[in-house]
């Protein structure tokens, strides 16, 4: 079951692809890849490690309802985090961070998986916003209003289902009558796992944290722009700040399109769907902004987390069990 999943996401890598490179002139984009000022590179990747810190600093926001976690131990799990979903299958960086956390600092996993989901959602009603704000200098096609209507209904419906499951009646009602429909041999494990999932949304019913959640997503998020826009001026674009806004988005958005490690396909074809399709870059040209963008945000952080892999002495036979877990073997 699992190796056909792996297989699909190749698939859908590959289609997406295909649509990017269609009609494409590859001497034009190899052209546009070699003008290119590379030096910009260097304070890109700077931006993006900025952006990663702050994350860190959100998380360990998150965290604080469970466990007090330093940001500084947990930036590793973070960047090895990010390795993880660039050379594993299915997000499987995510159970990554549960599986370093509960192992090397005793956080329950549940607990762990409930935080990263606050996060998810916060990352996609952020890109929302950066369309929301776009819409008011570029004018949005079809497509990429389709794609924030996609995500509206997505990141609302799960924001909708993680704050009433942060009430009293539904969570008295999982707890006791929901898994009271359950074997016992099944309930009980499934009741502890449900307790710390729970203890993980505990940041949903207090204001102040949750303010500063959000404030920490929206400057995260600002610096991740920010490196698409250093990169775009190296590749002479002159992107409006709206342009920036709505790349970032896009291509983010795209990028929750199960796929192959490192979301491959669908990065590609989000920005030229924002960059060509809305902005007006010619096609050629944005793909080699697409393909640019992607080294930058894939190597860097790979490399690091491969770092702190290493140093942490991590095992990959225990990440590959958890990955195949994931994916249904």
């Amino acid at each position: 079951m699992g190796k056909p999943r792996v297989w699909l996401g190749f698939a859908v890598s590959l289609i997406f692809l295909v649509i990017a490179f269609h009609g494409q002139d590859l001497d034009q984009i190899g052209a546009s890849l070699a003008r290119a000022n590379y030096w910009l590179l260097l304070p890109a990747v700077l931006l993006y490690f900025a952006g990663l810190w702050v994350r860190t600093l959100r998380w360990s926001s998150l965290l604080r309802a469970v466990h007090r976690c330093a940001p500084r131990d947990l930036f590793p799990v973070v960047t090895v985090g990010f390795m993880a979903n660039n050379v594993l299958p299915f997000r499987a960086g995510e159970l990554v961070r549960a599986y370093m956390l509960s192992n090397r600092r005793g956080v329950r996993a549940s607990s762990v998986l409930a935080t990263i989901a606050v996060e998810k959602v916060f990352d996609g009603l952020t890109m929302l916003l950066f369309m929301l704000v776009a819409s008011l200098s570029v004018a949005l096609t079809a497509q990429v209003r389709h794609v924030g209507l996609v995500a509206g209904v997505l990141f609302g419906g799960l924001l909708f289902g993680l704050v009433v499951l942060t009430t009293e009646w539904p969570r008295r009602w999982l707890l006791e009558r929901g898994l009271g429909l359950l074997p016992a041999r099944v309930a009980v494990p499934l009741g502890q796992a449900a307790h710390t999932f729970l203890d993980g949304l505990g940041i949903l019913r207090r204001r102040g944290d949750l303010i500063a959640v959000a404030v920490a997503s929206l400057g995260a998020w600002l610096l991740e722009a920010s490196m698409y826009w250093v990169i775009a001026e190296g590749f002479g674009l002159g992107l409006s700040p709206g342009a920036v806004l709505l790349v970032t988005a896009v291509a983010n958005l795209a990028t929750l399109i199960p796929a192959s490690p490192g979301y491959v396909g669908p990065f590609e074809a989000g920005i030229l769907l924002a960059l060509a399709g809305a902005v007006g870059v010619e096609r050629g040209t944005a793909l080699s902004y697409a393909i640019a963008v992607h080294a930058a945000l894939y190597f860097p952080v790979t490399l690091v987390g491969l770092y702190h892999w290493w140093r942490e002495s991590l095992s990959w036979r225990a990440v590959r069990r958890l990955s195949a877990e994931e994916v249904g073997d």
